[in-house]
């Protein structure tokens, strides 16, 4: 779930051409911001290499029509919902997404195979060692203050890490189609990702907008990203979307984000091209009494 983590160096190889380095810097990087490294960078390349797959990808994949319907009416709420959706990061780490078992924390999630357990518990370590530093500083300095300095920026830091992954998969005009079987490639997957226009906030994060390039050569670094996507654009044809220009702040994403969640519910259990299909029952907002 978080390409926009390619400022805190790194998941994608990409920081550094020595992998011992981007282990160090990733873990001080990570941890400080409650995120265990090796088990996010694993579920993170699994999004990667399977982007676009209805069963294979990681992070804001489409339910399937069978497991949407056996959501209870909470989880759709939460799921679907303004702000829930912005503040689903770190409950996916725990938990993953409905439909999928296991956890970012534990060695012997599915998520992970059995060599690379050893880098899972050494992320986890580091995380419960974060963990413990904010609880001890709340003893400290008083958990307000804590509150103030640390927790309100890590929940903004959330809700925007969300709200650019989610619209960097979905929202666009036009339905982005999804893949099965011999109709996927990572081209293919790869090509349904969507550049993004930020405004003043482009550079603050990186150019991590220019998204579609990112996802096909993911250890391109960022400070190249524009460069290589305008190189590409005479590639890409037909099959690049222009992002819509955005003014000094992006207020316009706001509404492709609502209107997404209220119209990209589920995909069809049957079929190898298949769209999001809207539940008719559930319009994106809590039922009123």
């Amino acid at each position: 779930m978080t390409e926009a983590s390619d400022f805190l160096a790194d998941g994608h190889g990409s920081f550094s051409n020595n992998p011992k380095l981007n282990s160090v810097v990733g873990h001080l990087l990570h941890s400080s911001i409650l995120v265990p490294y090796h088990g996010w960078r694993i579920s993170h390349r699994t999004h990667h290499q399977n982007h676009g797959h209805v069963e294979n990808d990681e992070s804001w994949h489409p339910l399937s029509e069978k497991i949407y319907k056996k959501l209870d009416s909470m989880t759709r709420i939460l799921r679907f919902t303004v702000p829930f959706p912005m503040l689903a990061y770190p409950f996916y780490l725990w938990n993953r997404s409905p439909g999928k078992t296991g956890s970012h924390f534990d060695p012997k999630s599915d998520l992970f195979v059995p060599n690379e357990r050893k880098d899972v518990i050494t992320s986890t370590v580091c995380w419960t060692a974060m963990a413990a530093l904010l609880v001890g500083l709340s003893f400290v300095m008083g958990p307000v203050q804590v509150l103030q300095l640390y927790g309100i920026p890590y929940w903004v830091f959330v809700m925007w890490l969300d709200l650019v992954t989610y619209l960097h998969h979905h929202g666009h005009e036009d339905k982005l189609p999804w893949y099965r079987g011999k109709e996927w490639s990572y081209l293919r997957g790869g090509l349904t990702t969507l550049d993004r226009d930020y405004g003043l906030i482009n550079n603050i994060h990186h150019d991590i907008g220019t998204h579609v390039v990112h996802h096909l050569f993911p250890q391109i670094p960022h400070y190249h990203l524009v460069e290589a996507t305008e190189a590409a654009k005479p590639v890409f044809g037909n099959y690049y979307r222009e992002p819509k220009k955005s003014g000094p702040l992006p207020f316009h994403l706001l509404g492709s984000f609502i209107k997404s969640l209220k119209k990209d519910h589920y995909v069809s259990d049957n079929g190898d091209v298949v769209y999001y299909q809207t539940d008719p029952s559930f319009g994106g907002f809590p039922p009123s009494n």
